[in-house]
């Protein structure tokens, strides 16, 4: 099993996207890339710990590729607005990829790079590509939030 991490906005609707693939085992969202040990969501709505929400994808890499993970990434949120999705404002909106290997690094930065020169975007792509750090689990009731209450989507989706 593999790990891969993504911040696409409001973890919520990130996670949900993942979880429809074959070949993802587990996902959890939680906070990455900040300063503050063990945030919590509050903390990290202060937009003073500089984490993001994230969505960490425990997937089989024999059943689904990194690069598969990249496109859902891509396609699940606007990578052109800096630190915002939708309605939600803050570095903690922001896009990222945490890479957890050298490999990932190269895939993700060469994904950008196609995404880019396919000017499928009018607007410069802003996502972040930096190494993976400590991930903080978020709160329970955070997990898989959506299916939780039945419902489909948030303001998040697929574009």
């Amino acid at each position: 099993m593999e790990k891969a991490t993504f911040g696409a906005g409001c973890f919520w609707g990130v996670e949900a996207e993942f979880r429809k693939l074959p070949g993802v085992v587990e996902t959890a969202v939680g906070y990455s890339g900040g300063t503050t040990a063990n945030p919590s969501y509050e903390d990290v709505c202060s937009d003073e710990t500089g984490h993001a929400e994230v969505v960490e994808v425990t997937f089989d890499p024999a059943k689904i590729g990194y690069e598969q993970l990249l496109d859902v990434f891509w396609n699940a949120h606007d990578p052109t607005t800096l630190n915002r999705q939708g309605p939600d404002i803050g570095s903690q909106y922001r896009s990222a990829i945490f890479t957890h290997s050298p490999e990932q690094e190269a895939a993700a930065r060469a994904s950008k790079a196609r995404l880019e020169a396919s000017g499928r975007f009018r607007r410069p792509i802003v996502t972040e590509i930096v190494p993976a750090g400590p991930f903080w689990r978020a709160e329970e009731y955070h997990q898989q939030y959506l299916e939780k209450r039945g419902l489909a989507a948030c303001h998040v989706g697929m574009r």
